[in-house]
């Protein structure tokens, strides 16, 4: 048994392989792995990290607020699903031509002034994308573009944190662009790269998880949770990122309700509140 097992192994592993006509240095064999990675992993860091999120962070009252869809958690993976792999298609074409070389990436770093270089990077990166997707996020509310490619992730009014992915393809793609433009205009290490990838996904569904805690000091200059939640109630408000930027510059900044008492979430535990007390009420009544 243990013999076939190995024989069998052995035989789907030759399956799995390239043939020999396709070298590791071909762009066909590059562009096919690529479009199989970007998929499976934009699966699993959405589904992962998404459904850790639900599960330790998200506020599951929140699924009682009347603009909460019916099966709204299932529809919003189910769209995922979809338009993940739409996505994946042109973002392998940017992946294919980085490892071709054609971008400022680089692997070594040469002494103390190269960690200088990588932690100014590192910075640079987040303030041309917070720019970046400012604008690209603003013009796709325009009602030309709006109607057809930013609308599906606005049906989430009362999103969760696997809303964070439920694009339209080319509104999903559109705003992963900057972090793909960046290393074709500016030096940045593929580590760091790699590892902002990560953190530009978990940003992502951080925004979508009704999570309104942020130190005070930083909340007139980080875009969290409790702004892009009055994103998607009120639309034309907080379109930025990461910072509260380019929103004051570009006058579109809002205080977050949340920061007030008065969220989607605030709403939920008032209700609530107001259902006790009716219930109560009638309790003592009888």
């Amino acid at each position: 048994h243990g013999f076939g097992a190995r024989c069998g192994r052995s035989k789907l592993s030759n399956a799995l392989r390239y043939p020999s006509s396709l070298p590791e240095d071909n762009i066909v064999r590059q562009a096919l792995s690529l479009i199989v990675i970007t998929i499976v992993g934009g699966y699993t860091l959405y589904l992962s990290l998404a459904s850790l999120c639900y599960v330790f962070v998200y506020d599951k009252e929140l699924l009682n607020h009347p603009q909460i869809l019916k099966n709204q958690v299932r529809k919003e993976i189910m769209y995922t699903v979809w338009s993940a792999p739409l996505m994946s298609l042109p973002t392998a074409l940017l992946f294919l031509l980085e490892v071709r070389g054609y971008t400022k990436l680089y692997d070594d770093i040469e002494g103390p002034w190269g960690w200088f270089d990588v932690i100014l990077s590192m910075i640079g990166f987040m303030f041309f994308n917070d720019m970046a997707i400012y604008w690209i996020h603003r013009w796709l509310h325009h009602p030309l573009l709006y109607k057809h490619l930013h609308k599906p992730h606005h049906q989430w009014k009362v999103p969760t944190p696997f809303a964070s992915h439920a694009f339209h393809p080319i509104d999903g793609f559109l705003q992963s662009c900057p972090y793909h433009v960046y290393p074709f205009l500016f030096p940045l290490h593929k580590l760091v790269y790699l590892g902002l990838f990560v953190f530009v996904n978990i940003w992502t569904i951080s925004i979508h998880d009704s999570d309104y805690r942020v130190p005070s000091l930083l909340r007139p200059y980080i875009n969290g949770s409790a702004h892009h939640t009055d994103h998607h109630t009120y639309f034309t408000c907080n379109y930025g990122q990461y910072f509260t930027l380019w929103d004051r510059i570009g006058g579109s900044f809002r205080s977050p309700t949340g920061f007030v008492g008065k969220s989607p979430r605030d709403e939920v535990y008032a209700r609530k509140r107001h259902n006790e007390v009716a219930f109560d009420t009638k309790l003592k009544g009888t």
